[in-house]
């Protein structure tokens, strides 16, 4: 029995599912996950030593590679100094700087520790800037897990939200409406349908937990013509995005200054941080100035702070995300082309650090694009590709990510696992 298998039969018996997070399980895709003792540029490696090019990039983060050596040495600097003091430090005010930089529609930042956290305060504080009651969300992107977003669109995209999960109250959902990604009128219809009661439109920029759909053209606009022209607020979830597929984000590739933005993963580093900023006039309403209260005893934490620093200083260096894109670029290249060949439906799509794919021939651009029965042929794709020394997250719904450690010789080693699998097929 192999170190990892015996690690899950341990976890399963102490914690539910036997992970910390249910995208780790291999609930969906059956087996057992690999348990990671350590990683190393564009590698990682299990408890039982073999090695993975990882796409996963702990959902993110690494886009700097994992223990990249800069990043590694400020956080190690700062551990030096103290773990945590519980007043302010220069470090959040030098990522703070660092951040509003890079993102000229942020005029003021709140750190915080988790992505779920940020997202549930800018939500709170739109609430409290509007008056009003409501938020528009999309079917299949996700804003973390607390009670308002835990919500689905039901039989109908234009209905009000219905908990998607046990103890999430009804009351609580029914003030989020769910609309339709890359449909405007969907938007519309809920604006109309609600007049003068919605807080706020909040959106991932390019969808990332349905897999990768970018938006189509002038989704985004549309989406900011249409708040303001019914008095709400615009608010990009660029968790994911940030400082992942540009510098300035999703944000600076389709020029869209939203009135608040929401970050995380990068800015990090790796080590748990997330932010939310936007408009002096909507952060001035957060405590202590102001009576939204938001709170967080670890919040800005240092060594976050110092690791996420070193990475943003990596990711501003010359062609930084010129040299992801185009790495990124030959790899769904290839894969496109190797399943093609095959005579297998894929098509892949690329920005920078991000891409994803489908196992699907028509054009993806919402979630109810995404059928089971398609996606039935990734679970095969993600054994066969494990076994072969590949690492992608466990799930058909989710974004994969490239880092600046990855190059040739990675894109090659990826192919081959992928002519494999396609021969597999093939024979069976």
């Amino acid at each position: 029995m192999s170190t990892s298998t015996k690690l899950c039969n341990t976890a399963a018996k102490l914690m539910p599912g036997g992970v910390n997070s249910p995208v780790r399980s291999f609930n969906y895709v059956g087996g057992s996950p690999k348990f990671i003792a350590r990683g190393q540029g564009a590698y990682i490696y299990d408890e039982d030593h073999k090695e993975y090019v990882d796409y996963v990039n702990a959902y993110g983060p690494m886009i700097a590679g994992h223990n990249n050596p800069s990043v590694a040495k400020a956080a190690t600097a700062a551990i030096a100094s103290g773990l945590h003091f519980g007043a302010p430090h220069r470090y959040e005010v030098e990522l703070a700087q660092k951040i509003i930089s890079c993102m000229p529609q942020i005029e003021k930042i709140r750190l915080v520790s988790s992505g779920t956290e940020a997202c549930m305060s800018a939500i709170r504080l739109a609430r409290a800037y509007t008056k009003r009651p409501k938020i528009i969300k999309f079917n299949g992107c996700y804003h973390g897990h607390s009670d308002s977003m835990l919500v689905s669109a039901g039989s109908g995209a234009l209905s009000a939200g219905a908990p998607s999960s046990p103890g999430v109250l009804k009351e609580q959902a029914e003030h989020t409406l769910v609309a339709s990604y890359n449909d405007i009128a969907s938007v519309e219809k809920l604006f109309e349908k609600h007049p003068g009661s919605v807080a706020a439109i909040i959106v991932e920029p390019i969808a990332g937990n349905m897999g990768f759909i970018l938006p189509q053209p002038n989704f985004l606009q549309k989406l900011k013509q249409l708040c303001h022209a019914f008095g709400a607020l615009l608010i990009l979830d660029e968790v994911m995005t940030g400082f992942r597929v540009a510098l300035g984000g999703a944000s600076a590739v389709y020029n869209i200054a939203a009135d608040i933005t929401i970050l995380g993963k990068v800015i990090g580093g790796g080590l748990p941080i997330a932010a939310f900023g936007g408009r002096a006039d909507i952060m001035d309403l957060l405590a202590p100035i102001g009576p939204v209260y938001q709170a967080g005893t670890l919040s800005g934490s240092p060594i976050a702070c110092a690791s996420g620093l070193a990475t943003l200083e990596i990711v501003t260096e010359h062609n930084f995300y010129a040299k992801l894109h185009k790495t990124s670029s030959q790899l769904v290249h290839e894969l496109c082309k190797v399943m093609h060949a095959a005579g297998i439906d894929f098509q892949a799509h690329n920005l920078a650090g991000m891409f994803g794919f489908f196992f699907i021939k028509d054009p993806v651009v919402n979630f109810p694009d995404i059928r089971a029965k398609e996606a039935e042929l990734f679970k095969k794709f993600f054994l066969h590709m494990l076994e072969h020394g590949i690492n992608f997250a466990p799930s058909p719904y989710e974004a994969a990510f490239i880092s600046a450690e990855h190059g040739a010789d990675e894109i090659k080693k990826t192919i081959v696992a992928a002519v494999s699998f396609t021969e597999s097929i093939n024979r069976a």
